[in-house]
C-alpha cells in the first residue's frame, strides 16, 4: 500500500453537519487517519479538518471501504459518540458483494479475531487468543457467481467482515488482502457503510444517516 497510495480526490459528501456532529461518505481508497510516512498523510480526517478544524475521531473504516462516517465537532460529542460504539449502541448496517452463492439466506457468524501478526495488517479466526466477533448476515439476492449481501456487526473488530466472510468461504471480491483469483479481480473491495443508526450528543434523539451502495 505504501508504494501504491493514490486515494481519489472526489469533494467531501457531507451527509449531516450541526454544532456537535458532521457525517460524511468516505470514499474507497482513503485512509481514514493518516498512516505512517508523509505519502500517507492525506486521508479523511485531514480532509475534515481543512473545513472543521475541531473535528475529532470517533470511529474508523478502512482504506478500502467505503461509507458513512461520523466525526464529534466538540470533546463532549467525542466522548458521547465514541461510547455508543464502545458500548455496541451504534446500529451499523453495511453491504457487500461476496464470492459464489451464499447459504443459508440468514445466519450469524460468532469466531473471535485477532492480528496475524506474521502477515500484518490481516487479521485471522484464533479460539485461543482472538477477541469475541460477531456478524449477522441477510443475502439481499444471489447468483451462483456472487451474493449481495447485508452485514450488521454486533462487535467492531478491524477487518471483521472481512475476515468472517472469508470464513464462510465467500470472501469479499476485490479483497486485496483476502479475496484470491477471479474473487480479487474487482476494482475495489466491494464493502460499503450503508446506514448508521447512533444518539444524537445534544437532544440524545436517534439519529439515522444513510448513503446508498455504489456498487
Amino acid at each position: 500500500m505504501d508504494d501504491t497510495y493514490t486515494p481519489p480526490q472526489d469533494p467531501l459528501v457531507v451527509l449531516h453537519d450541526d454544532a456537535e456532529m458532521l457525517v460524511v461518505d468516505k470514499p474507497s481508497g482513503l485512509l481514514s487517519v493518516p498512516g505512517k510516512g508523509a505519502h500517507l498523510a492525506d486521508c479523511l480526517i485531514a480532509r475534515v479538518q481543512a473545513v472543521w478544524p475541531q473535528a475529532l475521531l470517533v470511529h474508523r473504516l478502512d482504506r478500502d471501504t467505503s461509507g458513512v462516517m461520523v466525526f464529534g465537532l466538540t470533546p463532549h460529542a467525542q466522548r458521547f459518540l465514541s461510547r455508543q460504539f464502545e458500548l455496541r449502541a451504534a446500529r451499523k448496517t453495511y453491504v457487500a458483494r461476496v464470492w459464489g452463492r451464499l447459504t443459508p439466506k440468514t445466519g450469524r457468524v460468532d469466531l473471535p479475531l485477532i492480528v496475524d501478526w506474521e502477515n500484518r495488517p490481516r487479521q485471522h479466526v484464533n479460539h485461543e487468543t482472538g477477541k469475541p466477533a460477531i456478524t449477522d448476515w441477510r443475502v439481499l439476492r444471489d447468483s451462483e457467481a456472487e451474493s449481495r449481501v447485508r452485514l450488521m456487526p454486533k462487535t467492531g473488530r478491524s477487518h471483521q467482515l472481512r475476515v468472517h466472510m472469508l470464513a464462510l468461504g465467500h470472501p469479499i471480491l476485490g479483497d486485496p488482502f483476502y479475496a484470491t483469483g477471479d474473487a480479487l479481480a474487482f476494482e475495489r473491495l466491494m464493502l460499503h457503510s450503508e446506514e448508521l443508526r447512533i444518539k444524537h450528543p445534544d437532544s440524545a434523539k436517534m439519529m439515522r444517516f444513510r448513503q446508498p451502495t455504489p456498487f
